[in-house]
Protein backbone atom coordinates (compact mmCIF):
# COMPACT_ATOMS: atom_id res chain seq x y z
CA UNK A 1 0.00 0.00 0.00
CA UNK A 2 1.46 3.33 -1.02
CA UNK A 3 1.32 5.67 1.68
CA UNK A 4 0.25 9.86 1.36
CA UNK A 5 3.34 11.76 1.50
CA UNK A 6 2.07 15.51 3.14
CA UNK A 7 4.55 18.27 3.29
CA UNK A 8 4.10 22.07 4.71
CA UNK A 9 4.39 24.27 0.71
CA UNK A 10 7.81 25.66 1.96
CA UNK A 11 9.47 21.63 2.06
CA UNK A 12 6.99 20.81 -1.32
CA UNK A 13 9.08 24.07 -2.82
CA UNK A 14 12.02 23.16 -1.51
CA UNK A 15 11.81 19.39 -2.75
CA UNK A 16 10.83 20.30 -6.05
CA UNK A 17 14.04 22.64 -6.52
CA UNK A 18 16.12 20.52 -5.34
CA UNK A 19 14.74 17.31 -7.87
CA UNK A 20 15.60 20.10 -10.88
CA UNK A 21 18.64 21.00 -9.87
CA UNK A 22 21.16 18.43 -12.06
CA UNK A 23 23.81 18.65 -9.25
CA UNK A 24 21.84 17.57 -5.96
CA UNK A 25 20.92 13.74 -5.92
CA UNK A 26 18.30 11.93 -4.56
CA UNK A 27 20.22 11.11 -1.89
CA UNK A 28 20.64 14.14 -0.24
CA UNK A 29 16.99 14.59 -0.55
CA UNK A 30 16.17 11.64 0.97
CA UNK A 31 18.80 12.66 4.22
CA UNK A 32 17.35 16.13 4.12
CA UNK A 33 13.38 15.03 4.09
CA UNK A 34 13.44 11.85 4.35
CA UNK A 35 11.77 10.39 1.46
CA UNK A 36 13.30 8.23 -0.79
CA UNK A 37 13.85 8.35 -5.02
CA UNK A 38 10.58 7.13 -5.71
CA UNK A 39 8.71 9.25 -3.48
CA UNK A 40 9.98 12.34 -4.76
CA UNK A 41 9.15 11.01 -8.36
CA UNK A 42 5.36 10.75 -7.11
CA UNK A 43 5.58 14.41 -5.48
CA UNK A 44 7.06 16.08 -8.50
CA UNK A 45 3.87 13.81 -10.77
CA UNK A 46 1.51 15.32 -8.34
CA UNK A 47 2.79 19.00 -8.09
CA UNK A 48 3.52 19.36 -11.83
CA UNK A 49 2.05 19.54 -15.02
CA UNK A 50 2.18 16.60 -16.88
CA UNK A 51 4.09 18.01 -19.62
CA UNK A 52 6.91 19.72 -17.20
CA UNK A 53 6.85 16.15 -15.30
CA UNK A 54 7.77 14.50 -18.72
CA UNK A 55 10.71 17.03 -19.53
CA UNK A 56 12.18 16.48 -16.13
CA UNK A 57 11.97 12.35 -15.53
CA UNK A 58 13.75 12.55 -18.99
CA UNK A 59 16.07 14.73 -17.90
CA UNK A 60 17.09 12.83 -14.56
CA UNK A 61 16.54 8.94 -15.28
CA UNK A 62 19.51 7.69 -15.70
CA UNK A 63 21.76 11.02 -14.65
CA UNK A 64 24.53 10.34 -12.41
CA UNK A 65 24.60 13.36 -10.81
CA UNK A 66 21.48 12.52 -9.61
CA UNK A 67 22.04 9.13 -8.41
CA UNK A 68 24.86 9.27 -5.61
CA UNK A 69 25.45 5.34 -6.40
CA UNK A 70 26.49 5.69 -10.28
CA UNK A 71 29.09 8.73 -8.85
CA UNK A 72 32.65 8.42 -8.73
CA UNK A 73 32.52 10.84 -5.59
CA UNK A 74 33.35 8.11 -2.39
CA UNK A 75 31.66 11.16 0.26
CA UNK A 76 28.76 12.40 0.10
CA UNK A 77 28.43 16.10 -1.32
CA UNK A 78 25.63 18.24 -1.78
CA UNK A 79 26.98 21.54 -3.23
CA UNK A 80 29.21 21.31 -6.80
CA UNK A 81 32.75 21.96 -6.07
CA UNK A 82 32.54 24.96 -8.35
CA UNK A 83 29.67 26.53 -6.15
CA UNK A 84 31.39 30.00 -4.37
CA UNK A 85 31.54 29.70 -0.38
CA UNK A 86 28.87 31.10 1.51
CA UNK A 87 29.66 32.74 4.88
CA UNK A 88 27.07 34.73 6.78
CA UNK A 89 24.66 34.71 3.93
CA UNK A 90 26.69 36.48 1.90
CA UNK A 91 28.98 35.77 -1.27
CA UNK A 92 32.45 35.72 0.18
CA UNK A 93 34.73 38.52 -1.32
CA UNK A 94 38.12 38.46 -2.55
CA UNK A 95 39.89 41.38 -0.65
Amino acid sequence: MNKAICFNAVDTDRIIEMAWEDRTPFDAIKIQFGISEQQVIQLMRKEMRLSSFKMWRARVQGRSTKHQQLTLHEEITFKCSRQKQISLNKVSKRK
